[in-house]
């Protein structure tokens, strides 16, 4: 058995053994505290952090590096993605206690289409060249986007995936219960909860467009890719409810990332021409973006603030 075969094993064994644990401590639904999401923030970037040293050990420092780089990237880019969620949840109305459940049934179907995206964009990339130039333009685009666009709204109405879900069942207008569809004279109802787990699905398919090819700069081997992508989404959810109420204090955060996703945009379109920026350069402009996006809003920030948008709780 290979080193690689082997750290495949291993990451296997431990996402069942974590995602049984996950299942098994959040069966009803319950308000998730801030020293909880604390928790389960540390435990998740500890794995990753382990995980990568075995990955040192096994396969090399430059495996590492592309790893702890894909790793920061995913980390980074899913900020954004708790600002959408905070905008669905308000808008349907989800309280704290049902937030949870359904970012974890969210994230449990995210790792399905991370997967499928993961491997069709690597077999494609590595039989169709001008797809970097393609990818790289795309984060430049998102790039501008994210930094000079509009902020962004939830439009339910909009969503072709919520309006099929409307028009196959009927739906009760509010939350009665943590349940997605329940029967009532012999007629499978759905629960806003579902409508709300089908927003959050179909936006984390417009996230993986953008985050996923970023990865695809720094590196094109399918294990590293899906692991440090796969870490990363998996501690999205204790993310979101350590960071969610205190979003608006990082005012400056949408240009570093947005930053981020130039620079590996650029990274990609560069590569594909033969210039290729070394890893460890590319990390430490990463690191760099993001430390100067929180010291800026930690500091000058707090001369222009901005409202941030809480947690639903009642």
């Amino acid at each position: 058995m290979s080193e690689q075969s082997m750290m495949w094993g291993a990451f296997g064994v431990l996402m069942i053994i974590m995602l049984a644990i996950d299942l098994g401590m959040n069966r009803k639904a319950h308000e998730v505290s801030f020293r909880q999401a604390l928790t389960w923030s540390v435990i998740w970037v500890s794995l990753a952090l382990a995980f990568n040293a075995g990955i040192y050990v096994f396969l090399g420092q430059t495996k590492a590096l592309e790893f702890f780089t894909g790793y920061i990237i995913e980390k980074s880019l899913s900020v954004d993605n708790l600002f959408v969620f905070i905008m669905i949840f308000g808008y349907f109305k989800i309280r704290g206690e049902h937030q949870a459940r359904v970012l974890k049934w969210g994230i449990i179907g995210a790792l399905v289409l991370r997967a499928l995206f993961i491997f069709t964009g690597i077999e494609l990339l590595k039989n169709f060249h001008w797809l970097f130039y393609l990818f790289g333009t795309l984060l430049l685009f998102t790039a501008w986007k994210m930094a000079f666009g509009e902020e962004g709204e939830v439009h339910p109405d909009n969503n072709l995936l919520v309006r099929l879900a409307r028009r196959l069942f009927p739906l009760t207008k509010r939350v009665r219960g943590d349940w997605f569809f329940t029967r009532r004279k012999g007629l499978l109802v759905a629960s806003p909860l579902f409508l709300t787990l089908v927003m959050v699905e179909s936006s984390d398919v417009l996230f993986a467009i953008d985050s996923i090819p970023a990865i695809f700069a720094v590196t094109l081997d399918p294990f590293i890719v899906f692991t440090s992508n796969i870490f990363a989404i998996m501690g999205l959810r204790a993310l979101y409810f350590l960071l969610a109420s205190v979003m608006g204090m990082f005012v400056y955060l949408k240009l570093g990332i947005s930053f981020i996703l130039a620079f590996v945009g650029g990274k990609m379109i560069a590569g594909a021409i033969g210039f290729q920026i070394p890893i460890h350069i590319s990390l430490a402009v990463i690191f760099a973006s993001l430390t100067l996006a929180v010291v800026a809003s930690l500091t000058i920030g707090k001369k222009h603030p901005q409202h941030a948008v809480p947690v639903e709780h009642n």
